[in-house]
């Protein structure tokens, strides 16, 4: 905001004090030059894509550069609307189920991952697929199958229907029991609870999750922990920006889909951390201006399936209203990089015509 000063007396023109009964001189206004109130922008570092989103994104991107259109994807890729729109005007398609892909072409499952049966159901499409499941809900789905086949009831906590989720539980159907949050615990029921083991969503809120694994034990004292954090590092490092930013942010405007857990839960974050106000985005003309009212300090964040083009947008906008000194808040340093599926060495265009044939 611009302070405006209070009028000053007015003087005479000599500089006399005024006399009683001489005319009044109006009141001097503010220069222009005058200071104001310093608006700032807080910028988190780690933000957007995470090694798994890019290695999601740019699977999409070889497939059609190697293999032409159409590239068939089941579900988003990522949960990010200019990401998906991006991909379309490439030539890949979206799908909500392999049903949906004609046989004799390619389908690549998303980052999210999928159940065994998805994998079958390709196999009988006559589809050739490629497998861009982020290698650490990966590490969970393996985790799944090793508790299972060692007769333990698995506590998967995350949130009913998503795409995560769904797919982690399609690895031990018969053994998962969904836990989604710490209010969910009192309806959890095992048939041994010397024999539980806790896993859990890639995408949630840190502090939400280590609550639920405490009302757990609670309950079940000998619940056994995954051999290392289920959730992802680069949600663990957005999450701890937002918290050293949150108490020091009349606003924080977190970019990313409505539909993205990671990006839900960075907004929770900054109002936990303190913000007094956040909001979610997917593009900067979605800030509406009233949430700009009397605030000189915006923190400014993304999910980990965000490209930085939007974030710049976002910064632009600010800068547009005077909020131009930008400081980076850095949490972490991310030098993670994931290699791409293995199917993109191969000849799947020949792979799927072959199916069809045989």
């Amino acid at each position: 905001m611009t302070a405006t000063p209070g009028p000053s007396p007015a003087t005479a023109a000599s500089g006399d004090a005024p006399r009683h009964g001489d005319t009044p001189q109006p009141a001097s206004t503010p220069s222009a030059d005058a200071p104001r109130e310093r608006r700032r922008v807080l910028l988190a570092a780690p933000r957007g894509y995470c090694a798994g989103v890019d290695r999601a994104v740019i699977a999409v991107e070889k497939a059609l550069e190697q293999y032409g259109a159409p590239v068939y994807v089941r579900h988003e890729i990522v949960h990010n609307k200019y990401v998906v729109k991006t991909l379309e005007k490439k030539g890949a398609i979206f799908v909500d189920e392999t049903a949906e892909v004609p046989e004799g072409n390619i389908v690549i499952f998303s980052a999210h991952g999928v159940a065994p049966t998805v994998h079958e159901e390709a196999r009988r499409g006559k589809l050739a697929t490629i497998d861009a499941t982020c290698p650490l809900v990966t590490k969970v789905h393996k985790e799944a199958v090793r508790y299972a086949k060692e007769d333990y009831d698995i506590l998967l906590i995350g949130h009913e229907g998503h795409e995560e989720v769904i797919g982690t539980s399609g690895e031990a159907p018969d053994h998962i029991t969904l836990v989604d949050g710490p209010e969910d615990v009192r309806n959890v029921e095992v048939r041994d609870p010397d024999k539980v083991v806790w896993l859990s969503q890639t995408t949630l809120s840190v502090d939400e999750t280590m609550e639920t694994v405490g009302a757990l034990k609670g309950r079940y004292p000998n619940l056994l922990s995954p051999p290392s954090d289920d959730i992802c590092y680069a949600t663990q490092n957005r999450q701890i920006a937002v918290k050293q930013m949150g108490a020091d942010a009349d606003l924080v405007i977190v970019v990313g889909s409505k539909n993205s857990s990671n990006s839900v839960r960075l907004v929770e974050v900054a109002l936990g951390a303190g913000a007094k106000d956040a909001h979610l985005v997917d593009y900067a003309d979605e800030i509406d201006e009233s949430w700009l009212d009397g605030v000189t300090t915006v923190g400014v964040t993304s999910g980990a399936s965000v490209p930085d083009v939007l974030v710049h947008g976002v910064l632009d906008r600010l800068a547009e209203r005077g909020y131009d000194d930008v400081e980076t808040i850095t949490a972490a340093e991310e030098s993670i990089a994931f290699s791409l599926p293995k199917e993109l060495r191969r000849d799947l265009r020949a792979e799927a015509k072959a199916a069809t044939e045989g």
